[in-house]
């Protein structure tokens, strides 16, 4: 499990594509595909941010999505899962319980959350301490529990904040 149920979404967008697998709490990026406002397009997909480095978080994935062969079995509604290739549900604002954290994360309360590796959360920011703020994901609201997770308020900004602390 990757997303405890205690979250609060505020903000939610589902007019994306995902072509490839992830886990719910993972933060998502758009793909190099789709023009205008790209609508059921199907080369506008959402991909897990590989790196955090030139990477846009554009939200944190709310669903499951697998690779199963739907000839042979279901999907899991109950997990709310989505067939890679599908919509999903992206969370802009809100707050999560995620264990998603890249290795060696140090997460502390009211610190920035940032994006990470593989579509994990930093604690800290990758590159120069010049960059903009397209990497930061929301705040840290606590320190990691015993089980590894942490909850953190989600805030994908489209403008850029004044500061950082």
């Amino acid at each position: 499990m990757a997303l405890k149920g205690d979250r609060h979404e505020l903000e939610t967008d589902i007019s994306f594509f995902m072509n490839e697998t992830g886990v719910r709490g993972q933060f998502v990026s758009i793909s190099t595909g789709g023009s205008g406002s790209a609508m059921d397009d199907s080369t506008a997909l959402v991909t897990v941010a590989a790196t955090a480095s030139g990477s846009y978080a554009i939200g944190c994935l709310l669903n499951d999505v697998v690779n199963i062969d739907l000839t042979r079995q279901h999907l899991n509604w109950h997990k709310d899962e989505v067939q890679k290739g599908s919509k999903v549900t992206l969370l802009k604002r809100g707050f999560i319980v995620t264990d998603q954290l890249e290795p060696g994360a140090s997460p502390s309360a009211g610190k920035l959350a940032y994006l990470g590796a593989a579509g994990q959360v930093a604690s800290a920011r990758s590159g120069s301490s010049n960059a903009k703020y397209s990497d930061v994901i929301g705040q840290f609201l606590g320190t990691k529990d015993a089980d590894g997770y942490v909850k953190i308020e989600v805030g994908i900004h489209v403008d850029e904040p004044a500061t950082e602390d």
